[in-house]
């Protein structure tokens, strides 16, 4: 079986992370996967080695591409697709992933939706399936299928270049939907009140607000307190989880809305607790007080006292550590995520 999986922007994000994944475990059971996008926003690196990656923008080229003769086609969040199914006359199976968490947005990036008629909506999250529900009534059924990782890639490991301070990382894009702002405010009150404390900002280099976080993190003079690795190729990522877990740091989110978080649970495989607002799907992958902790969404203080609730009580450090692996294990691999999508797409 020959798949294409079509989405706009090639980024290095939760959506490619979830998709290398599949691709990866689909070959398994003889299903091969293209990916098309539009615009590569520096995440070739990401996907290239494991599927075709076509990059257009011509009309032309994509309507070339969908003749290919693809057994089924699965649409991520790109209206724009509706249009070239359509031109094509594409007549095989149409999956329609609806991953973008703001009602507004997922509603444009819906439009036309219904002149391909999906046979299957998926979504990574019970929070977006509420979401969607209010937007697409009974045009098809709406499956949940959360993000799985190869727990054999990410795991626990021990590293021998370990900073002698506790990281407190942020890893992810530079927008306001990340809300790095609110990341730099919590580091900042850490920063006035301890000296025992490393920040990472991880990612950003191809991100909207790339320039304007450059200017205030020089501004505000955080440079030699919070590091700023603007690339870290994805195959790179469980050994910066293996520094920040031998650190006895944590993972800390400010996002304002995510329909899953990738970068949760790669954290949490790799024995990482994560911090993260209690908002969208966050209590779906983060167990409050097992695997981390869940602050009320704008509260800075409650944010550094959750932060301090696990960097500062070994036990408790641990017994996270160990919990948010098992969490993983029991949730989110890539055999028990990927399997109800392989089953869907031979049943079709």
């Amino acid at each position: 079986m020959n798949i294409l999986v079509i989405w706009r922007l090639l980024t290095v994000g939760g959506v490619n992370a979830g998709w290398r994944n599949r691709a990866l475990y689909f070959k398994k059971y003889g299903i091969t996967t293209d990916f098309l996008y539009t615009k590569d926003l520096g995440g070739m690196h990401m996907m290239e080695d494991v599927a075709n990656v076509y990059v257009a923008k011509k009309k032309r080229d994509v309507h070339d591409i969908l003749r290919k003769g693809y057994d089924a086609i699965i649409v991520v969040d790109t209206s724009q697709a509706y249009e070239w199914l359509n031109d094509v006359g594409y007549a095989g199976p149409i999956i329609v992933e609806a991953r973008t968490p703001e009602l507004l947005k997922l509603k444009r990036n819906l439009q036309g939706v219904e002149t391909i008629a999906p046979r299957q909506f998926i979504v990574p999250s019970y929070y977006q399936k509420r979401l969607l529900s209010v937007l697409v009534n009974d045009q098809a059924p709406i499956t949940v299928i959360y993000n799985g990782l190869d727990a054999s890639f990410f795991q626990p490991s021990v590293c021998d270049d370990v900073p002698n301070k506790k990281i407190i990382a942020y890893v992810g894009r530079l927008d306001g939907r990340k809300n790095w702002r609110a990341f730099l405010r919590i580091v900042s009150l850490l920063q006035e009140e301890r000296d025992d404390i490393e920040c990472w900002m991880i990612g950003g280099a191809h991100s909207v607000d790339k320039q304007t976080f450059e200017t205030e993190w020089k501004e505000k003079k955080l440079d030699p307190f919070v590091k700023w690795f603007p690339v870290v190729p994805y195959q790179q990522m469980p050994h910066i989880y293996a520094r920040i877990r031998q650190s006895g740091g944590c993972l800390l989110a400010t996002t304002k809305v995510e329909s899953f978080g990738n970068t949760f649970i790669e954290a949490m495989a790799c024995g990482v607790p994560v911090v993260a607002p209690r908002v969208s799907a966050m209590p779906e992958v983060i167990a409050h007080g097992k695997t981390g902790y869940l602050f009320r969404e704008h509260h800075t203080r409650g944010a550094v006292r959750a932060i301090e609730a696990i960097i500062d009580d070994q036990r408790r450090y641990e017994e996270m550590s160990e919990a948010s692996r098992a969490r993983v294990l029991a949730q989110f691999t890539i055999e028990r995520c990927a399997e109800t999508y392989v089953d869907l797409l031979q049943h079709m």
